[in-house]
């Protein structure tokens, strides 16, 4: 009797053990929404993202993969996920600067910051402590429902379109432009009339005459979204997003919700689409800057740098005015300034400059002076 109740015991525990194991691994989706328009490249991100999940998961998780919109307005799904009105969102966290100021800081600030690249940023991130800052901001001093991931870097972005030349800081004072965030706030300073509107909004309103410029992202998603053809005049590069990096966040309890395979499945699916999607991306701005020139008849010129200058003079103002309101502010950008002190001297010193190879195979094409011009004659 004995051992046919030990036998029994076994036969239901492991029968116990394979119900909990399908359980786990039933298949479960995720209803996640971005705030960018359907058709734009950062949209691409987050359907890569999905399909690296779903396979990387073995089919346990699944998005649904949602546009602006299509459940709620682009710059309300912080909230909704919160509330669980969404399971996520693929979003930028400088869009949260209403709610407090140092949202921009986990975007890539202005300026990388303080020279840092894709690497260097996703190294403070990781290994100097960012991603626990970044949970506390917004699960301590927002008290939000949220779990953040970095998803992609859509930098280094382009100054903008406008509708007639810029050739210093005086030229574009008083033009009316669409900025978001507290880089709206430092163009502000610097005298240009900012207009806060989602992507999608910008081409209507520029072809309205609503605004005289706008800045979007640079190549193909400003292809996509129909930039060329509105505006003749493309500025690069600028040092508002020099380095921006977008989010994936997650509502907490659905976090929580995930089994140890599934959290690690999530983490392995970011990294996985952040370099898939990067050198995608390389390529597709080249092909439409190509594009642009040739077909559009776009100008690409190169930005004032007593413009970019003026930025990053008109930004460190902004940073040390928050930092002196805001303790939790300063602590994020004191670590930021620490780390970058460390790598991006170290960085600068032991990698060649990007240009001096490229100016060796691939020389500029510049366009003779008027005065050489004259000399010749």
């Amino acid at each position: 009797m004995k051992l046919k109740g030990l036998v029994f015991a076994a036969a239901l525990g492991g029968a116990l053990i394979s119900s909990i194991g399908a359980q786990a691994q039933q298949p479960r989706t995720l209803k996640m929404q971005s705030s960018w328009p359907a058709g734009i490249a950062a949209q691409d991100h987050f359907r890569i993202f999905a399909d690296r999940l779903d396979k990387i998961s073995s089919g346990s998780l699944k998005i649904e993969v949602m546009s602006a919109g299509q459940i709620v307005p682009a710059f309300e799904v912080l909230d909704a996920a919160s509330k669980k009105v969404i399971d996520g969102f693929h979003s930028i966290p400088y869009y949260w600067v209403n709610k407090n100021r140092a949202a921009v800081l986990f975007a890539g600030p202005p300026g990388g910051p303080f020279g840092m690249d894709h690497t260097d940023y996703l190294g403070w991130m990781w290994e100097g402590g960012g991603h626990e800052m970044w949970i506390e901001l917004y699960q301590k001093e927002l008290k939000l429902s949220l779990m953040p991931f970095s998803a992609h870097p859509t930098s280094p972005q382009a100054f903008g379109w406008f509708k007639r030349p810029i050739k210093n800081l005086a030229d574009f004072k008083g033009m009316k432009c669409r900025q978001t965030g507290i880089n709206a706030e430092v163009f502000q300073r610097m005298g240009m009339n900012t207009v806060n509107m989602p992507g999608g909004e910008i081409i209507p309103a520029a072809q309205r005459g609503v605004i005289d410029c706008a800045e979007w992202v640079g190549g193909i998603e400003d292809l996509r979204l129909g930039l060329p053809g509105v505006w003749k005049y493309h500025y690069t590069p600028g040092m508002h997003e020099s380095n921006s990096m977008l989010e994936l966040i997650i509502n907490t309890d659905v976090w929580k919700g995930f089994t140890p395979q599934q959290q690690e499945s999530v983490r392995a699916a970011t990294f996985d689409t952040f370099i898939r999607w990067g050198i995608r991306w390389q390529k597709q701005n080249a092909d439409a800057i190509e594009e642009m020139r040739n077909k559009h008849g776009t100008q690409m010129l190169r930005t004032p740098p007593e413009i970019l200058v003026d930025f990053l003079k008109t930004w460190d103002t902004i940073a040390a005015e928050e930092s002196a309101k805001s303790a939790f502010f300063k602590k994020v950008l004191d670590s930021q300034r620490a780390y970058a002190s460390k790598v991006v001297p170290a960085k600068r010193f032991m990698f060649p400059p990007y240009s001096f190879a490229a100016n060796y195979y691939f020389p500029e094409q510049r366009k003779p002076a008027a005065k050489a011009k004259a000399k010749a004659k």
